[in-house]
């Protein structure tokens, strides 16, 4: 089934149409007009130009500048924890001219 054309008249007194789908969903609302040839006239243009009009798309939206990516690190190599530490002794730092203390942590040589 076709959709149908409304003739009403505005809060403003102006005349106007809507065209309404099958279900009654309303698809379009015309501008105003003055008087009722006037909004005929425009219905039977909506009529003639509807089926072949075309479409514009201007819901493009502009695209975001792009940034450049960042350049990938190359994968560090796995750090040896004990083989690192061996032969060290860690001390607590007391400052200068402070007596000094026997260490806290050892860190036995790999066997």
């Amino acid at each position: 089934m076709a959709g149908n054309f409304e003739v009403f008249v505005d809060p403003e007194s102006m005349y106007r149409f809507r065209l309404l789908a099958a279900d009654g969903t309303v698809m379009a609302v015309s501008g105003a007009f003055a008087d009722k040839p006037a909004v005929a006239a425009g219905i039977a243009a909506v009529r003639e130009c509807a089926g072949t009009g075309l479409v514009t798309d201007l819901s493009r939206r502009p695209t975001a500048p792009q940034v450049p990516a960042l350049p990938v690190e190359a994968p560090r190599a796995a750090v040896d924890t004990a083989r690192a530490l061996r032969g060290h002794v860690f001390r607590v730092a007391l400052g200068p001219g402070a007596p000094a203390r026997k260490p806290r942590w050892i860190v036995a040589a790999a066997r």
